[in-house]
């Protein structure tokens, strides 16, 4: 038992391994999420959270969970909202993460992957990011997904707008443009279409906004579908259930010009950087630009 912000947390099963290859235990990745907490909550305050668990560890049978769990404690916050399901809707009540003690909580049911929505409780029509995700496809790489995102820098140079590049932490890239929580979800995504449409256009050998999985094949898709109420993509600093346990980072274009990669950055030197470098996504949350020219 351990007390957090006031509120006593029974942790358990601390020596579970988590991370097999790199001998990374709950207790591990409970420590870790502490460490980044300063950095890491202000981009998950107030949003909708979708977690994926892995009980048993990477390797184990892991689970999404959307609906705050009966044994949830009482001081969790949480955010309810109807979604369709299928033909009919559904009342989904899902956990905010606001603070350490909730983070913990989070941590310690092993939700090793959490998915926050692109648009906060107050606002929950208007996204505050556009999102560009590009995610390559078979016989395609981390490496055509970093030139697509070069490119794309360019392009929203061009409308005098600042994008900000992370690492899905797999073998993708997400640039993330910040705007005022003012638009509709159909409109960044008419915003985001646009400029998934003009790479297309440009780099026809390299990438796709095809929507059929077996026509995407040696090619980077490009999902401004993500651009929609009640998706979610891994936040900034969330691991990944993969074996070298590589994070969601963000990086600067700089980094991304010298040839930076996902399996620099895992659970273990995340928090270093950090100390180091900042939160390098501050931005996403400070600007907040204008993207009215390309809604005309």
């Amino acid at each position: 038992m351990v007390v957090v912000e006031g509120e006593k947390l029974e942790l358990t099963n601390l020596s579970k391994v988590m991370w097999p290859e790199e001998n990374i235990t709950k207790a591990d990745f409970i420590d870790y999420c502490v460490r980044i907490a300063p950095y890491i909550l202000p981009h998950l305050k107030d949003r909708p959270l979708v977690f994926t668990r892995y009980p048993d560890g990477i390797y184990g049978k892991a689970f999404y969970q959307k609906n705050v769990p009966d044994y949830a404690p009482d001081w969790l916050m949480t955010y309810d909202e109807e979604i369709n399901d299928g033909n009919r809707r559904k009342l989904v009540r899902y956990v905010l993460i606001k603070d350490l003690k909730s983070l913990v909580w989070a941590a310690n049911q092993a939700s090793l992957e959490m998915h926050p929505w692109l648009s906060r409780a107050g606002t929950i029509d208007h996204p505050d990011f556009v999102v560009f995700d590009l995610d390559p496809m078979e016989n395609t790489g981390f490496e055509d997904a970093r030139q697509l995102a070069l490119a794309l820098k360019r392009l929203l140079e061009m409308e005098g707008l600042k994008g900000f590049p992370k690492t899905s932490g797999a073998t993708g890239l997400q640039v993330y443009v910040p705007v005022e929580a003012r638009y509709t979800y159909r409109q960044v995504r008419t915003f985001a279409e646009f400029f998934c449409r003009v790479l297309e256009k440009t780099f026809p050998e390299k990438a796709t906004t095809e929507r059929s999985i077996k026509d995407r094949r040696g090619k980077v898709y490009l999902d401004y579908l993500q651009n929609v109420k009640g998706k979610t993509l891994i936040a900034p600093y969330s691991p990944r259930p993969l074996a070298e346990a590589t994070v969601s980072a963000p990086v600067t274009w700089d980094e991304l010009e010298s040839g930076a990669v996902p399996s620099m950055f895992k659970i273990r030197n995340m928090a270093e950087r950090l100390e180091k470098m900042g939160d390098l996504f501050r931005g996403v949350l400070e600007e907040k630009q204008r993207i009215d020219r390309r809604l005309q």
